[in-house]
């Protein structure tokens, strides 16, 4: 497997990356007075999942790595819990950010694995056991 010189090279990021943009354009549909609400606090997490890939991704200890790669799935679950508040509240969304959050979330759980097993924290299963 050929190695990647830059985070924006990850399908991951690339992945968290359009779900930002989708939620930015997701959430100027929402009403005026959710601008300091709701509006602010989805875009922040969202954000927050691109970014925290981004800035893990030149960390040379692995668990700095898998630190940052936490924190974007715990931005990831936030955003979750915005999509249902944002359905209960009446707001338009687009059906497509379900499935854009549910491919970065197994993305991220396989990026974080195969770090996990490149520095030899997981044991692979041999054909014997």
């Amino acid at each position: 497997m050929e190695k990647t010189k830059t985070f924006q090279e990850l399908i991951v990021w690339q992945k968290a990356h359009a779900f930002v943009l989708s939620v930015y354009n997701i959430t100027e549909t929402f009403p005026k007075h959710e601008i300091y609400g709701l509006n602010s606090q989805f875009r922040r997490a969202a954000v927050s999942i691109a970014a925290n890939i981004a800035e893990g991704y030149k960390k040379k200890d692995y668990r700095n790595k898998l630190n940052f790669l936490n924190i974007s799935h715990s931005s990831l679950e936030e955003c979750r819990y915005y999509i249902i508040l944002a359905k209960d509240l009446g707001y338009t969304l687009n059906e497509g950010l379900h499935e854009q959050i549910e491919e970065v979330s197994r993305l991220l759980t396989a990026y974080a694995k195969s770090i996990s097993i490149n520095n030899g924290r997981l044991k692979l299963a041999s054909p014997d056991s």
